[in-house]
């Protein structure tokens, strides 16, 4: 058995790491905060993944690798490259802006401090450690970092129906993803074995016996199934609207965005690093799943009717499904494009833009929350009369989501997926993919002209009051921050959309 190095490079692995620590150092700090003050533990926490995002910063100009075997020592477990970087800054800021909208959410439905902190702050760890991962076995053990201490999150609201429901659903559907997956990990390792992504990229090009290969392809499908459920993509998507809907907000929003990077960066990894003798297995089944998804995504979410008391989480649950569609695209033009990097590229930039805007979706989403729990659509009308900047937010971020302006940076970012998919020869699937844009501006738009009609009055004057959109409260200051952040981003990139192609250029790998 080939052993390591066993030196290590603490710099390379500082981001993962350094968001680890500060889980332990807030169970720890847990044990000894009195009650009153409980909400410190929040702002450790933010402080620790506001670090450990800054420690990405001597990583930006080399490629730094550690755990290498010694016999070859360009054969390494974890490696901070470019693509590495990129998806480390998504993971961490996105982490970043989901504690920032938990801070409030967790003092206001008296959720255990301690225990939220600590599980939000692992699942970012196992995030950051895995767009690093180079071997099938750390890339499965990050991924279920990332996942596991979510299913507990989906659920902290104690008493809570469903919640719990949620959590069952999401734990359920998860162990069945894992349980797939590592019978697919394990037919490749038994095939070609090892499990560093290189070395079994090479050895899947001339595997010398033909029920080598027949395992081989098998393990390289499940594989796929495994990382088809985690992305939510359909036929594999059924945990996603009641998923949301039970979970925490942010928490909701964390899975939409954090959840979903973990997922196609493995999808990413395994098929463009691992399985790229295989393309003509795995380009063909990505484009139908990507239209698939794209496409129950966005016929769902006109399901969510503003006059149906249709809630404005299953909305963005959909939505997100939908967008999900989108980022398979690129990585299935891969499978038949000449410059797989370009390609791939393309998904980094589309995910980077919809980290930022759907967050900030979110985030508007919880300002709405505090004053309407059931958080419906039609509670959004007249919500500019009330609170204009942030009705102007939510606008903007589902114009960005939409591609229309002035969310520029949407209208970018789907223009690249659009034409990664003609340079590859999916003209069909540029095709389904106008059309689902066609149909997504119906729901967007629709959400958006509601901010700005006027309120409907009750027949009873004296509800006015309680059933007036959004009405006025004191906006807490990390919901506010969190909202500013998303918007400055937005309208930022928006003003100069090829600086996210041009940082997401060299992702691959």
């Amino acid at each position: 058995m080939q052993s390591l190095i066993q030196s290590v490079d603490w710099l390379a692995i500082a981001p993962p790491t350094i968001t680890a620590v500060v889980a332990l150092v807030v169970l720890v700090a847990d044990l000894f905060v009195p009650e009153a003050r409980k909400p410190v533990l929040g702002w450790i926490a933010t402080a620790g993944l506001a670090i450990a995002a800054l420690s990405l910063l001597p990583l930006l100009d080399g490629d730094r690798r550690t755990f290498c075997l010694v016999t070859k020592p360009d054969v390494c477990s974890y490696t901070a490259d470019h693509f590495t970087v990129i998806l480390q800054f998504l993971v961490l800021a996105g982490a970043l802006l989901t504690a920032l909208l938990s801070v409030d959410t967790v003092k206001d439905h008296r959720l255990p401090a301690g225990e939220f902190w600590f599980l939000l702050l692992s699942s970012a760890a196992g995030a950051a450690l895995l767009p690093a991962s180079r071997d099938l076995a750390t890339l499965v053990i990050a991924l279920e970092v990332a996942s596991l201490p979510v299913f507990a999150l989906v659920g902290l609201r104690r008493g809570d129906r469903r919640s719990s429901e949620a959590a069952l659903k999401f734990f359920l559907s998860s162990v069945t993803a894992t349980a797939v997956m590592l019978l697919g990990v394990s037919f490749v390792y038994a095939a070609t074995g090892s499990l560093h992504l290189s070395q079994v990229a090479r050895a899947l090009t001339d595997l010398p016996d033909p029920r080598l290969a027949t395992l081989a392809a098998t393990g390289v499908a499940l594989t796929l199934v495994g990382f088809a459920f985690k992305t939510a993509a359909v036929p594999f998507h059924f945990w996603v609207p009641d998923t949301y809907v039970g979970a925490p907000l942010p928490i909701a929003a964390y899975l939409s965005v954090i959840g979903k990077a973990v997922g196609f960066t493995g999808l990413i990894l395994v098929t463009v690093r691992g399985f790229p003798s295989y393309a003509h297995v795995w380009g063909p089944a990505l484009a139908v799943l990507a239209a698939l998804t794209m496409t129950a995504g966005n016929v769902a979410a006109l399901r969510q009717r503003p006059g149906r008391a249709h809630s404005a989480v299953r909305l963005l649950a959909w939505s997100s499904v939908g967008q999900a569609g989108y980022l398979l695209v690129p990585i299935a033009a891969a499978g038949y494009a000449d410059d797989p990097a370009h390609a791939v590229g393309s998904t980094v930039a589309y995910a980077l833009m919809y980290a930022a805007v759907n967050l900030g979706a979110f985030a508007v989403a919880a300002l709405v929350a505090r004053t309407h729990p059931r958080n419906r659509v039609a509670d959004y009308r007249g919500l500019y009369a009330v609170r204009p900047l942030s009705a102007l937010a939510l606008g903007f971020f589902l114009l960005c989501l939409a591609g229309l302006p002035p969310g520029i940076i949407g209208l970018f970012a789907k223009v690249t997926v659009f034409s990664a998919a003609v340079d590859a020869g999916l003209g069909w699937l540029a095709v389904v993919m106008a059309v689902n844009v066609v149909i997504a501006l119906y729901y967007y738009l629709q959400w958006t002209a509601l901010l700005f009609r006027p309120a409907e009055q009750p027949a009873d004057t004296a509800a006015a009051p309680a059933t007036t959109p959004a009405r006025r409260t004191a906006i807490p200051a990390p919901l506010a921050t969190a909202i500013a952040l998303a918007a400055v981003l937005g309208l930022a990139l928006s003003g100069a959309p090829q600086l996210v192609l041009r940082f997401a250029s060299g992702a691959l790998l």
